[in-house]
């Protein structure tokens, strides 16, 4: 249904503030969800926190195929991953600066390039195929595979028992660790997927409808109104966790979102239907994701931190990506 200017208006703002509470909602639950399987923050970060600040994008992603054009959903993650680097972190760092951790570089960090040199290699040829998101799909497989490997081994104990950690206390096994999950933390999981649901379908409508009125393109609405609506829940969870001091946790779940935006939503999105990759995005696009992907590599690889300065230039490469899209 057509809104009117200021109907799409309150449709988008909506979207946004549900979004946001609905992704507030399920990062508590996940949050906790974490804490109650004794998951650490590095492996939480990149894991439960991210895959569920990623639901807005698959929302988003899904209802845009619905009910508009996938080129939507494509425009919401390229434009998504490009603002949790660009961003959300460039601001989480000028919050306070952020240490990388060893594990996030070695066993994560990687998994991060890799899906953005995926997203371009097998969209290259303008197309992203059904067997292209099988193949995202498997990659997302290993990915898990990798971090199952990364759970402690208290986690290895047998059914029913516990085991010495190294600092002389005891860990309890999954099943004990799954019977003492809190029922409120799935309560605020489900509102806030429901709110996601919601929210996503508000800000599509919204989105859509306010920069169609202006004349915008589907990679318009995509890489900006809905990648930064999208963006609220990393940006929200990342300047929480800066601000508390938990680097891990902050680039752990930039990390961990851009890998599930990739492999999991524009896999998912392609099982459903291809998507068409229009020349502006192969042309524009894919190099400024593969740029702020290189300079995220070198700030953690080569640096092991990101500084304020670093900060001040990633919002810089932000706004200069923008200006050249409107």
């Amino acid at each position: 249904m057509a809104l009117t200017t200021d109907g799409a208006g309150v449709s988008l703002l909506v979207g946004v503030v549900l979004l946001y509470v609905g992704a507030e909602s399920l990062v508590k639950g996940a949050q906790g969800l974490a804490t109650d399987l004794g998951v650490r923050a590095a492996v939480a970060g990149v894991t439960v926190v991210a895959f569920a600040t990623t639901a807005p994008e698959l929302f988003v992603a899904i209802i845009g195929k619905v009910e508009k054009t996938t080129t939507i959903g494509l425009g919401a993650v390229i434009g998504s991953n490009v603002a949790n680097i660009c961003l959300v972190l460039g601001l989480s760092a000028l919050v306070r600066p952020m240490a990388v951790s060893r594990e996030t570089v070695r066993r994560h960090l990687p998994f991060m390039v890799l899906a953005a040199l995926l997203l371009v290699g097998l969209g290259y040829d303008g197309t992203l195929s059904k067997l292209d998101g099988g193949v995202l799909l498997v990659v997302l497989g290993a990915f898990t595979v990798v971090l199952l490997r990364g759970v402690p081994d208290a986690d290895e104990a047998t059914d029913g028992e516990s085991v010495a950690t190294d600092g002389g206390t005891t860990a309890a096994s999954p099943v004990r660790r799954v019977a003492e999950i809190r029922p409120r933390d799935l309560v605020f999981l489900l509102i806030g997927l429901g709110l996601l649901l919601v929210g996503a379908r508000r800000l599509v409508d919204g989105g859509t409808s306010t920069l169609y009125l202006l004349g915008g393109s589907d990679r318009l609405v995509g890489v900006t109104v809905l990648a930064l609506g999208t963006s609220l829940p990393e940006l929200a969870a990342s300047l929480v966790s800066a601000l508390r001091g938990e680097a891990d946790f902050s680039i752990g779940n930039v990390v961990g979102s851009n890998i599930y935006n990739v492999l999991a939503v524009l896999g998912v999105l392609t099982l459903l239907s291809p998507i068409r990759v229009p020349t502006s995005v192969i042309g524009t696009d894919f190099p400024v994701l593969l740029g702020a992907t290189a300079f995220c590599v070198l700030l953690l690889v080569a640096r092991g931190r990101v500084g304020r300065i670093a900060g001040v230039l990633l919002l810089a490469g932000y706004g200069g990506y923008v200006s050249l899209l409107v």
